[in-house]
């Protein structure tokens, strides 16, 4: 509790006073309403968090978590269909004439092993698509979203009295596969349920201190291919090399040269990533094999930038088993996982100003912050791709302890990061401000009673 008074002024009793000399600012009686609500289910949401934690399950398996968080939503009066697009949860909350606003949260978990050290930590294992047994883990933070959209859902059925439209709360399968918002969609997301005028979703930050929002008007996040690559070759003896057409050796060459693409190929002031994360090749320390495997990820912002990083793949890859003299039918295969693309997170700018501009009035200045986009994929995007053309905002959500990034960058020794076994969000205030922004955001797109 000493940490939501020391970092996040707007849950803080010292706050009133503070915001009341704000232009814009929240009436102090509402926002001691909220912070009142807050307070009284940070209990009940902290077990939640707790319980997805310790029950994290795989992309497209989400069977318990997507009917805990639909058992939520109804104890909170929502109307709920589960199983949409899967294991997809929508909740419709009506309250008279006004917009529509859809928040959504992420149902999933990763195949990662915890070693938080937690006394909630996970220690859930599970078989994934290809049958293999995995640790899972909420390793991305999920856990959290979840939390604070059940806690957002039940602040704001209190607060009927304040606001007016419909609220659409998705609970959304398979992000971490970039499958479950077109699975959603594709079940009629977008006819089967009211048509939302906005999209909103927070993500939790492992490198913003808790009690801080993030924002990020344009792109937020990148354009995600994953492509498959096999080198090919004529195999042989390792003692007979001239007898062969080595793979290894051209895999080798392959990936230097692929590096080229972002340092010479794309035009400077345009992000690009072309990493290679996994490569396979031989059996025999004597023998040289027919084959290598390759398996690349690519990130970009803009369409342009995304055709030309593959195009280049394809050029290359050819150009370098031509001049090792392979013939046409051992040309390397290259193969774009199309349905594994992610499209780029793209904030509208006008929407994401006017919710930031709110996050400033609830919790201050200094807690609400331009962050830099970055590389990593959400398909979030995808309700923003519609015909319709949705404006969505995707914001940040701290969820480090401000001493510990202090101490990391006195010493240089980096913090966990999302993804990671030991990343462990701070529960308190992260839950309490992803709730509060949550309802922020909706009284300020919703329209007044």
């Amino acid at each position: 509790m000493n940490g939501c008074f020391r970092v996040l002024g707007a849950l803080c009793l010292a706050a009133p006073l503070a915001f009341a000399q704000v232009a814009g600012a929240p009436p102090a009686s509402l926002r001691e309403q909220i912070q009142s609500r807050v307070n009284r289910e940070y209990p009940r949401l902290f077990e939640l968090y707790q319980h997805l934690h310790t029950h994290p399950e795989l992309s497209l398996h989400e069977e318990q978590t997507g009917q805990r968080v639909a058992d939520e939503l109804k104890q909170a009066g929502l109307e709920v269909t589960p199983r949409v697009g899967g294991y997809g949860v929508v909740g419709v909350l009506r309250n008279g004439n006004g917009p529509t606003i859809l928040i959504r949260t992420d149902l999933d978990a990763l195949p990662v092993k915890e070693q938080t050290g937690l006394p909630y930590a996970s220690r859930a294992r599970a078989v994934d698509d290809k049958g293999n047994e995995v640790d899972v883990m909420h390793a991305c933070g999920h856990d959290v979203h979840m939390a604070v959209f059940v806690g957002a859902a039940r602040v704001l059925a209190g607060l009927k009295d304040q606001w007016q439209g419909t609220l659409l709360m998705v609970g959304q399968p398979a992000e971490e596969k970039g499958a479950g918002a077109r699975a959603m969609l594709k079940d009629g997301l977008f006819t089967r349920f009211p048509k939302p005028d906005y999209c909103v979703a927070l993500h939790d930050k492992a490198d913003l201190e808790t009690g801080t929002i993030g924002y990020i008007e344009g792109y937020a996040l990148g354009n995600v291919d994953s492509v498959d690559l096999t080198i090919r070759g004529v195999g042989g003896h390792g003692a007979w090399p001239h007898k062969t057409k080595d793979p290894i050796v051209l895999a080798a060459e392959t990936v230097l040269a692929l590096q080229t693409i972002v340092s010479r190929e794309i035009p400077p002031g345009e992000p690009a990533v072309v990493t290679v994360g996994s490569i396979h090749g031989g059996t025999k320390h004597n023998i040289i094999p027919d084959e290598v495997k390759l398996q690349l990820t690519l990130r970009s912002y803009t369409e342009e930038v995304r055709q030309q990083t593959i195009a280049a793949i394809r050029r290359i890859t050819r150009g370098l088993a031509e001049a090792a003299g392979l013939p046409e039918d051992r040309m390397p295969i290259v193969t774009l996982l199309d349905q594994e693309f992610t499209p780029a997170t793209y904030n509208d700018p006008a929407l994401t100003r006017r919710l930031a501009a709110a996050f400033k009035n609830w919790f201050g200045e200094a807690n609400v912050r331009p962050v830099k986009p970055v590389m990593g994929g959400e398909d979030f995007s995808e309700y923003g791709r519609t015909p319709d053309k949705i404006p969505i905002c995707l914001f940040w959500l701290g969820a480090e302890k401000a001493e510990s990034i202090a101490e990391s960058e006195k010493t240089g020794k980096p913090l966990p990061s999302l993804h990671s076994s030991q990343f462990a969000p701070v529960p308190e205030p992260t839950l309490k401000t992803g709730v509060t922004a949550m309802t922020a955001a909706v009284l300020e797109l919703a329209g007044r009673k």
